[in-house]
Order: structure tokens, then C-alpha cells, then sequence
């Protein structure tokens, strides 16, 4: 049996919630059978060299090409034409992470993973560039010619199911797993370093992922305002941590912190190595994630894991991943979320409870179990 596998998502170089998808499933997956031989489709005229230990195993052949990935959509596009799986030099299966464009012979089946629709439920959250994207790739075409679709959540099963209408049989839910830099972060030592290397407060209220719209950040902002002006707690002072990269319209981020009566009090941080990011979790009173939508949504989990209390959204997949682990709010309703946030600091007893259950939650997700799942999916389509 010899599979392909689409590994474009990773010649960027960069660390978005695909590519890390893409590296932890391959490195727990591939080495599950030695039987297998896959073949790992990695093309650009520009792109980052790759260093991961699955590459090294004996059932893996990294399949490189310099073709600029722009005319080689549009070939996929408009010409149906080169056939991944002759340029791969045969194949039984082409399994895509990602919904990047392709074209396969008739006889090589496809499976895709689609991580959420947000493009379609919240164009007005993507830049220009970043839309026109999406309407190149044509997901709707890729779900409907798919032999087989992985979603990342039900939620993103049933907007498969309702916008595109795929057959629910066709797509199979297979949640991913989370995975931290364990290590020495723990140790009080390690820790005072991260928190000297990104200047942080004592105390605070983290969010982490990309500044872009859809992740509600300004609403954030403004709900910390409100706590600090009608739901004021009393003994302890709390600062804003915003950390992550800048993502798409995120300017007016920039604009919401600086126009802010409580900007002193708000700090970007930025980029965040992995092997700090355990740290930073661990340091903050509550992390809040009050995104809009996500196709599953890591973060919460993350902080879930090192004992840090959870406000996230009741949208979307979201509660489907934190469960009864976290406090749920409307991301709407800023005076909610600010009530909430100052309820939660407030009372230690419920802090208690929702890293007890935090802790119980993330055990549901590993990547073994996730590579073992989507192994399984793939074997059953050929």
C-alpha cells in the first residue's frame, strides 16, 4: 500500500494550527505500520527546509518539486492537469491536511481534511487576498470529489453538511490531539525566564493565537475595559496579555489597545516559541478565548493542561472541545464576558473546580489516538 500525502502547508516554515496538524499527525501516524510506504508530496519555488524526525524512517520518501505553487494551482485549476499521483510515481491513496488544490488520476482515491468553513460563514473576516485564496482552491469542489472527508469537529462536519451538502456518511470526525513542550517548564527557574523574556505582569489574563478578526480580540479588549471600570476586583490588579503573531486585519487590533483607557495595562507580546508556551500558560490567572468560530480550537485545551482556568465562546466547536471544563459565554455580549472574567477571578473554589475538570478534559485528545483514527479512515478507502 503506498500513499501520498500533500505537505505544502509546511514550506512557509511557520507555526498556524495546519501546519501543526500536519507534523504531529505524520509523526505519530507513519510509523504505525512499517508496511506502508508513503510518498510526501512537497513542492514550491521558494520553501523552508525540512527537518523532522518521520522523515528519517525507512517507509518515507520525501518527493520534492520547485514548480511555483501559484501556476501549479491554477494548472490544477483550469487544465485538471499534472496528476499528483503520476508526478508521485504511483500511488493507491492521496490524503490531503490541508485544502490545498490537486488532480488525481481516476483510479487514485482522495481523502482531505477540512479544519472548519469559516470563509464561508465569516467572509467579512479575511482580507481580500486571504478570500480570493479559498475561491481558488474551490473547497466546495474538493469535498464533493473527496472519496472520503476528515473533519476536525462535528461542528465542521455539519457546516460540511449544510453549505456544501455532503453526505454525512462521507465524512468522518476525528478530533485532533494537543501536545505541549513538557520538559523543565514546571521548574520555578524556567519559568521566572519567560516571564523576564516577555515582560510579564504578575498577574494577568492571557489570550494566544493569531491577531486576525475572527478570534475577537478587540472584543476582548473592550470587555477588559468593562471589567475595570464596572466589575473591578478588589486586592489584585490584572493586565491584558495578548500573545501570538499578527495574522490579517489586525490593524485595527493596534488601534483598539491604543484608543483604550486601559491601554496601559494591555501587552502584546507577540511570536511565542513552543517551548514557552507552557510557561506562559502556567503563569496566567485565566487564559480567555472569546473567538467568533474555530473548526476545533487548541488553545483552551493547552491551558487546560498546565492548570489554567478557561472562559472561551459557546460557538461553533468550541464547547464540543472544552465540554464542562470551561466557562462559555456569548462572544457577543462583551458584559458578559466581563462580568464573567471578574466572576471567575473573583472566586477561587470555581477556579478549583474548572483545573480539576481541565485536566480530566484533555485526556480525550492525544495524537496517537488521532493518527491511529485517521490511519484506520485511510486503509478503508483503498
Amino acid at each position: 500500500m503506498i500513499i501520498g500525502i500533500d505537505i505544502r502547508m509546511l514550506a512557509r516554515g511557520t507555526k498556524s494550527g495546519i501546519e501543526e496538524y500536519t507534523t504531529n499527525l505524520l509523526s505519530n501516524m507513519i510509523s504505525l505500520d512499517n508496511n506502508i510506504e508513503y510518498k510526501l508530496f512537497y513542492n514550491g519555488y521558494k520553501k523552508t527546509k525540512l527537518e523532522y524526525d518521520f522523515l528519517k524512517l525507512p517507509n518515507v520518501q520525501l518527493k520534492e518539486f520547485k514548480i511555483p505553487n501559484r501556476l501549479l494551482d491554477a494548472s490544477f485549476q483550469f487544465l485538471n492537469y499534472p496528476k499528483i499521483d503520476k508526478m508521485l510515481e504511483k500511488i493507491d491513496l492521496f490524503f490531503s491536511p490541508h485544502i490545498f488544490s490537486s488532480s488525481v488520476s481516476k483510479k487514485c482515491k482522495t481523502i482531505t481534511t477540512f479544519h472548519d468553513l469559516s470563509f464561508e460563514n465569516y467572509p467579512e473576516f479575511y482580507s481580500f487576498g486571504k478570500n480570493y485564496w479559498h475561491f481558488l482552491m474551490n473547497p466546495r469542489k474538493q469535498a464533493q470529489k473527496a472519496d472520503k472527508i476528515i473533519a476536525v469537529s462535528k461542528s465542521t462536519k455539519d457546516d460540511l453538511v449544510k453549505i456544501y451538502g455532503i453526505e454525512p456518511e462521507k465524512i468522518k470526525v476525528i478530533y485532533s490531539g494537543i501536545i505541549l513542550e513538557s520538559g523543565i517548564w514546571n521548574l520555578e527557574s524556567e519559568v521566572l525566564k519567560v516571564k523576564r523574556k516577555y515582560n510579564l505582569p504578575d498577574h494577568y489574563i492571557l489570550y494566544l493565537g493569531t491577531l486576525e478578526p475572527r478570534k475577537n480580540i478587540i472584543g476582548l479588549i473592550k470587555a477588559f475595559e468593562i471589567l475595570n471600570t464596572k466589575y473591578q476586583i478588589l486586592n489584585t490588579k490584572y493586565q491584558l496579555v495578548i500573545a501570538g503573531s499578527k495574522g490579517w486585519l489586525y490593524e485595527d487590533i493596534f488601534k483598539a489597545v491604543k484608543d483604550s483607557p486601559v491601554k496601559n495595562d494591555i501587552i502584546f507580546t507577540g511570536f511565542i516559541d513552543d517551548k514557552d508556551k507552557p510557561a506562559l500558560y502556567s503563569l496566567a490567572d485565566l487564559f480567555v478565548y472569546p473567538s467568533f468560530y474555530e473548526g476545533f480550537g487548541f488553545p483552551p485545551l493547552e491551558a487546560m493542561s498546565v492548570g489554567t482556568p478557561v472562559i472561551t465562546s459557546n460557538f461553533s466547536s468550541l464547547p464540543e472541545a472544552v465540554g464542562d471544563a470551561a466557562i462559555m459565554v456569548n462572544p457577543y455580549n462583551l458584559d458578559e464576558l466581563a462580568k464573567t472574567m471578574g466572576m471567575a477571578l473573583s472566586d477561587k473554589k470555581l477556579m478549583d473546580i474548572l483545573i480539576e475538570r481541565g485536566y480530566e478534559r484533555v485526556k480525550n485528545f492525544s495524537w496517537k489516538k488521532c493518527a491511529e483514527e485517521t490511519l484506520e479512515t485511510l486503509k478503508m478507502a483503498i
